[in-house]
């Protein structure tokens, strides 16, 4: 009886232990399978993000294509086929159809050049000049709820606006840096159209091209230039040629975001010693396809690393030069734009709300003023 007993007890406690092991065993299989589904989910939005980049980019070449400028602005991604320079400066991000930039003016050129005209006649007193070079941040909304009249408006400034729409810093791929062939439109081509060192025909039926007419450069007392979303935006455009690791790329400095505006704030200072310059770095921005969210300047890379280090780039530059009344706007970080608050300041992800431009706008403002009246 005892020995019977005992053995029962055994088998029971033998059966424990097993359905203990396939409690843990079944457990171990549910919690592969939710790891799997998860990992099934994480390669799905994954290759998604892939799929919507690589729409961008297709439209981009589209875009580029079917408009042809050098130096484009927008949408995400690059550029194919720039043997053709555009005529008409595209978008930044989020591509939008050719109604709507007609409704925003974006393929009437005479409208602008109307409006440099209009501004010619203005012959009231200043209390500076001021000069802008830069993309669709700056040239997007040339009314009073624009950046550019903000700042205008803010330091009693004569605003010389050069801006145009779809513009890089840097030299793309295809352009060359030759004087005698030029064709970029972007800050090298404007910066040396104000030395006289280009032929200027490129800028004729643009805002830039009768601001070049205009102005009396050698007056300027402040220049601000303002890129760098469009060279982030291609993913063709390197922030530096300076690798981490030591490695350098096999390319001009003119093809990359800081290499560029090196060489144009040089040139600036040679030529306009006295004059101040406001280097710009590009601000927070989220990239859309569609709804659906792709990336924002701390994520979001083309090859050359996030937005952020381009900005950051804008600053290492305006290093160089603080010596020589160079200044630096960490629009990245401290403009006000970011997560946070990119639903009130940004129309679309990369463009500004009216509100958006006037803190943007503001802050350059004060940057300047607190060079030019120190004492106040």
């Amino acid at each position: 009886m005892g020995n019977t007993r005992r053995g029962r007890q055994s088998i029971n406690m033998l059966l424990v232990v097993l359905i203990g092991f396939c409690i843990l065993a079944i457990i171990e299989i549910v919690y592969g399978q939710a790891q799997m589904k998860v990992e099934r989910q994480r390669l799905e939005l994954e290759e998604q993000n892939r799929q919507a980049v690589e729409e961008l980019k297709e439209e981009w070449r589209s875009l580029r294509e079917g408009s042809s400028v050098v130096t484009a602005e927008s949408g995400a991604v690059p550029a194919a086929s720039e043997a053709e320079q555009e005529k008409e400066p595209a978008q930044i991000t989020k591509q939008e159809t050719p109604e709507k930039e007609k409704a925003q003016g974006k393929d009437k050129p005479e409208e602008k050049k109307e409006e440099s005209e209009s501004a010619e006649e203005d012959d009231r007193e200043y209390s500076m000049q001021i000069v802008i070079l830069g993309d669709s941040i700056m040239d997007g909304d040339r009314t009073e709820s624009g950046a550019a009249d903000i700042i205008g408006e803010q330091l009693d400034a004569k605003v010389y606006n050069m801006s145009m729409g779809g513009t890089t810093a840097a030299l793309m791929p295809n352009e060359q840096y030759n004087f005698a062939k030029w064709e970029s439109r972007g800050l090298m081509g404007v910066v040396n159209a104000i030395l006289g060192n280009i032929n200027t025909d490129i800028f004729e039926g643009y805002a830039a091209g009768e601001v070049l007419k205009t102005c009396d450069f050698d007056k300027t007392d402040y220049f601000i230039i303002e890129y760098g979303v469009n060279d982030f935006l291609t993913g063709q455009i390197p922030n530096s040629r300076y690798l981490e690791g030591g490695d350098t790329l096999a390319m001009d400095a003119a093809h990359t975001y800081t290499g560029a505006l090196e060489d144009a704030v040089g040139r600036l200072k040679e030529r306009f010693p006295d004059a101040g310059i406001l280097l710009v770095a590009p601000h927070y921005c989220q990239v859309f396809n569609g709804n659906t969210f792709i990336g924002d300047g701390y994520s979001l890379d083309y090859g050359y690393g996030p937005l952020i280090t381009y900005a950051r780039g804008a600053g290492y530059v305006a290093g160089l030069f603080e010596e020589q009344r160079v200044f630096f706007f960490n629009a990245f970080e401290e403009s006000g734009i970011d997560a946070g608050t990119a639903e009130q300041y940004l129309a679309d992800g990369i463009h500004m709300t009216p509100l958006g431009a006037r803190v943007y706008a503001e802050k350059i403002a004060k940057i300047i003023h607190s060079d030019f009246a120190p004492e106040e």
